[in-house]
């Protein structure tokens, strides 16, 4: 397995094609879907690029998410299994989720 996990990682909300972006080192190297919601957004689906699997980049991707998300005072709707993981062992995004 190559690491990439030395490379600079930059983190942005692509409105446009409505999803979050993760690069490493310039390169795509993960998006979470986004759906818009009235004071919310749903995160449908999440994805890493398989050469950067297994490095965590998953779950700073949604952290960056969630963390936008609050900023906004938008709430969470994570129908996404692995947005839903990372909020179950992340109590500190729970009020973010809409009942």
């Amino acid at each position: 397995m190559t690491d990439h996990s030395a490379g600079k990682i930059t983190l942005k909300d692509n409105e446009a094609a409505q999803q979050y972006e993760l690069y490493v080192d310039g390169q795509l190297a993960g998006h979470a879907e986004y759906r818009p919601l009235p004071d919310a957004r749903e995160l449908p689906h999440t994805e890493i690029d398989g050469q950067y699997e297994g490095q965590g980049l998953g779950s700073k991707l949604v952290q960056f998410a969630l963390d936008d998300l609050r900023g906004r005072g938008l709430n969470a709707v994570p129908t996404c299994p692995f947005v839903a993981d990372y909020i179950s062992k992340h109590p500190e995004y729970q009020d973010l989720v809409q009942g």
